[in-house]
């Protein structure tokens, strides 16, 4: 077969993702710290952004310049195109691929963001978040101010630094004894050393390996590690068994005698480093508002405080620009336009884009709003794109990192995309999250002698029209930290005999 070479023309259509247009997507994505932490930068950057300060003003009465041809009016098509997202990998990930049957519904009607009312909070104490943050005063802070004291000398205090530094915020040591005393070139006896001291600081059971040697610490300060305490720390794996005819007999005392010491260990904090503060914690803030109107209707509102107010400083662009005399100068300031105009669209963009989707959510799941979980609907990426007109992944995008204030608490986007089960009798499917919670209540009104198995979940589910497999009652219950049967049997079982032995 002869090989030889030929020309051909091909015609196709592609969607080349511009720098702009991949900004405007990458603003999608991001939080509200995130985004108000890319636009200060965005304001050191460009010398023709400013902020707007004019909160009470109408947006009508604003002065706008006529953004110039940057390539912005293909936006909105480009975040609702099905081939965007495949320029650059940018699909949605596997974990928003729910499972659906619902078929499209049309938009629900849709609240222009730029009416948001300034201020607008649900009643509560606004001092609730300031109290979640943490104390000033950090473990390592706390661990170096003792070590300052302590009597040592100025090598052995630089390796008490460096195990202070290993100290994890649990109060727990991750780090290799050998390993560190190669690192620091001493021996391992002298850092063993150094960390017998540090375990004697505040608070009791610091700088432990592991939880039996944090417990240990505990109990010996409370001159209460005996022999049998000791055995039965290292069997740690039976008594979250509760299999206290095993310990019994590994520690050669009666189940009264076991009963007493698994009650003292439950005394004692497994986490000491927890009661001091780390980094401060960053409080969540809801990005959509939704209240229930007078009249029944469910009303959705941005969060106007999350929201940047960028404006373009047009005036300072033509007085700097007349003076402009060199070519790099005027592409300079050409570039700062541009650029300034289309983040100021692509947060106008972002904005309609949150309150169209948490629209069509709240549409969705009208039922959990007002009846609660048990109402949570199954539903997908899928079914609020074809109803909005986007894209999956633009979807995806925007319910990342973002959350809704609600009548029943504030929920990330994420939260409404639940799988579905299918009934028994083909009705309607029921959610994922509602059959967690019906399994979570079944197991919590468990009476001491009833003990639900997995099976038995299964055939009571069942029995009221719920479709689902054993092993995926055991996925549910795993993922909600709930024993099995016989763990929990043995748990009341033990806690009644406790109570007779009392």
């Amino acid at each position: 077969m002869a090989l030889g070479q030929r020309l051909e023309i091909r015609q196709g259509q592609s969607l080349v993702l511009t720098p702009q247009l991949q900004q405007a997507i990458k603003l999608l994505q991001l939080s509200n710290i995130e985004l108000a932490e890319y636009c200060e930068q965005e304001l050191e950057r460009n010398p023709l952004l400013e902020r707007d300060e004019r909160e009470g003003q109408a947006e009508s009465e604003r002065e706008t310049p006529e953004p110039q041809d940057t390539g912005a009016e293909g936006l909105d098509s480009a975040l609702a195109r099905e081939d965007f997202s495949k320029a650059e990998d940018m699909d949605a990930s596997a974990e928003d691929k729910y499972d659906g049957s619902e078929a499209p519904t049309p938009a629900a009607p849709l609240t222009d963001w730029s009416t948001v009312r300034n201020g607008q909070r649900f009643e509560g104490d606004e001092d609730a978040l300031e109290s979640s943050i943490s104390a000033n005063l950090t473990l390592k802070d706390h661990l170096e101010a003792q070590l300052a004291l302590a009597a040592l000398t100025p090598d052995k205090r630089l390796i008490g630094l460096a195990l202070i530094d290993a100290v994890d915020e649990a109060g727990y040591l991750r780090a290799d004894l050998e390993e560190m005393a190669e690192r620091l070139g001493t021996a391992r006896a002298a850092v063993e050393e150094v960390l017998r001291v540090l375990q004697g600081f505040d608070p009791v059971g610091v700088a432990a390996r592991d939880l039996a040697e944090c417990l240990s610490l505990q109990l010996k300060a409370k001159d209460r590690l005996d022999p049998a305490m000791a055995t039965l720390l290292t069997r740690l794996d039976l008594v979250a068994r509760r299999e206290n005819a095993a310990l019994s007999a590994i520690c050669g005392v009666d189940a009264e005698d076991v009963a007493d010491m698994i009650a003292e260990i439950r005394g004692l904090t497994p986490k000491p480093g927890l009661a001091f503060g780390g980094e401060p914690v960053q409080p969540v803030i809801p990005d959509v508002f939704v209240r229930e109107s007078n009249d029944g209707a469910w009303q959705i509102e941005l969060n106007s405080e999350t929201l940047p107010r960028l404006l373009v400083n047009s005036r300072y662009y033509a007085k700097v620009s007349s003076g402009a005399r060199d070519k790099d100068s005027k592409a300079y300031l050409t570039e700062c336009l541009n650029t300034a105009n289309w983040l100021v669209k692509s947060l106008d963009q972002r904005a309609r884009t949150i309150l169209k989707v948490a629209s069509e959510i709240v549409r969705q799941q009208d039922g959990f709003l007002t009846y609660g979980v048990r109402h949570l609907r199954p539903l997908n990426l899928r079914t609020v794109a074809d109803a909005i007109q986007m894209h999956e992944s633009t979807v995806s995008r925007v319910t990342s990192n973002k959350y809704i204030a609600t009548p029943r608490g504030v929920f990330e986007l994420k939260y409404f995309f639940t799988a579905s089960i299918q009934s028994v009798n083909g009705a309607e499917a029921h959610s994922a999250e509602a059959v967690r919670d019906r399994i979570r209540e079944m197991i919590e009104r468990e009476s001491g002698r009833d003990i639900l198995s997995d099976d038995r979940i299964v055939a009571l589910l069942t029995a009221d029209g719920v479709n689902i497999a054993r092993r995926t009652v055991a996925k549910y219950r795993e993922a909600m930290r709930i024993p099995s049967s016989l763990e929990r049997k043995r748990s009341k079982y033990s806690d009644s005999a406790a109570a007779e032995l009392r």
